[in-house]
Order: C-alpha cells, then structure tokens, then sequence
C-alpha cells in the first residue's frame, strides 16, 4: 500500500468526520495539493448532501381571494349575497382542496426521497463500522488493459462480516461482470455480481455464505452475464486467502 491509498481508503471518513482529530488534519492539508483526491470529496459531499426539510406553499392564483372576499364578505343586498355565498363557499372549500392536495403530494415526495437518503447513511454507516473494527486487512492489486487496480478485505471477525472495495478497474465488457467469490474448505461460492459502470470504487457488506463450510478466503473474476455453478469459468483477477 502506498501513501496515496490510505488518503483514497479514507475519502468518505474524512467527509463524515469519523476521522481522528490529528488524521483530519493531515487529509485537510494533503487534499491542497491532490486535485484527485478533491474531486472524489466533492463527489462524496455532493451524495451526502441533505434535502432542505419542508415543501414551498403553493402560490394562490392572482385575484383570487379579493373574489372570495368580494363575494362572501362585501355588502350587497340580500337577493344577491344569497346567490353569491353559496358560489364563494365552493370557490373557497375547492381552494383549500387543491392546496391541501398538492401540499400533501410534495410531502409524500420529499418523504420518500428522505427515506431513500435516510437508508443509503444508514448503509454508508454500517459500511464505515466494519471498516473501523475490522481485526485484518487483504489488499490484492489488480492490472487489467491498462488500469491499474485492486481489492481489499476488510474483515470484521466480531460480526463476521466483511467490507469489501474493488477500484480502479475498467467497466466490464458487454455481456460480462466482475464475480466476487468465497473461496470455503468445500468450493467456491459465489457472492456479489458487479459491472463497476462508474468511475467511483465499489464498495459492499456481506456477510458470510450459509453455505460452502468455513470461509478460507476471497477471490474476483470476470464472468458471462450467465455464467453460473460454483466453479469460476472466467478469467481470475485476484485471489486472496486469510
């Protein structure tokens, strides 16, 4: 591992402030001269940014309350004020309607929206606590049609999880993915799939195969779409054990 890569391991720590005060300190003053690694920050900001928490009120449309007041509240005589109150009534009952209606649209909008985002901190949060108490690390480095790449392990052996980064590699060719795999004392199982379509890291949780015996380690392939059983058919990219 060199220098760099613990400043890119450490990207969406340094945006949700779990970093030690001193590691803080040096990210601020290393990302002056990394444009990189900027740019990646930004990118994780900008994921993280929060909603503003409310909905504007919709706009009444002009004239329309001196109509209502005209005709509900003004002096008129009584032959008058007896046909017009009733048609005020209606305007007014059908305009609350309608704000109460959009207004409770956007909300359920902006509900579901922070929901999404609530759930995505909570993943983002789940993912940094593994990283954080993982008892050991697996790096394996990845060359393939010109990237430079790699994956790492981290493993968490108190909850028997592993958080798992796969970067720098080019998306899959049509047709094909990246296959993640267990590599148990029985085979290989598979785990998750990935086509790495952005240019960001992959990054993911799982937790250990029901299946397979005891996790011996780990190992990336490429694969057909598919592509299935539990022997890998494709190119082996890397291929790590504990």
């Amino acid at each position: 591992m060199t220098a760099h890569d613990w400043f890119i391991e450490h990207r969406t720590a340094y945006v949700t402030r779990t970093l030690e005060p001193e590691e803080e300190r040096s990210f601020a003053d290393h990302l002056r001269g990394c444009e990189e690694c900027r740019r990646e920050v930004a990118a994780v900001e900008h994921e993280l940014a929060w909603l503003p928490m409310g909905a504007a009120p919709a706009a009444i449309r002009p004239g329309l309350a001196r109509q209502i007041y005209e005709g509900a509240l003004e002096p008129r005589r009584a032959r008058v004020l007896r046909r017009a109150a009733p048609w005020a009534m209606a305007a007014s009952i059908l305009f609350a309607a309608a704000v109460w209606t959009a207004s409770h649209r956007r909300v359920e909008a902006l509900a579901a929206t922070l929901d999404v985002r609530d759930r995505r901190l909570a993943a983002l949060t789940d993912t940094l606590s593994v990283m954080r108490q993982a008892s050991r690390v697996l790096q394996a480095s990845i060359t393939m049609d010109g990237h430079q790449g790699g994956m790492m392990i981290f493993a968490d052996e108190r909850t028997h999880r592993w958080n798992v980064v796969v970067h720098g590699l080019p998306p899959a060719p049509k047709g094909e993915m990246y296959q993640f795999w267990f590599v148990s004392e029985d085979g290989m199982v598979r785990g998750v799939q990935m086509d790495l379509r952005n240019p960001h890291p992959a990054f993911f949780t799982v937790g250990m195969p029901s299946t397979g015996g005891k996790v011996m380690g780990a190992a990336l392939t490429m694969e057909t779409v598919s592509a299935t059983g539990a022997t890998p058919p494709g190119r082996m990219l890397a291929h790590l054990m504990l």
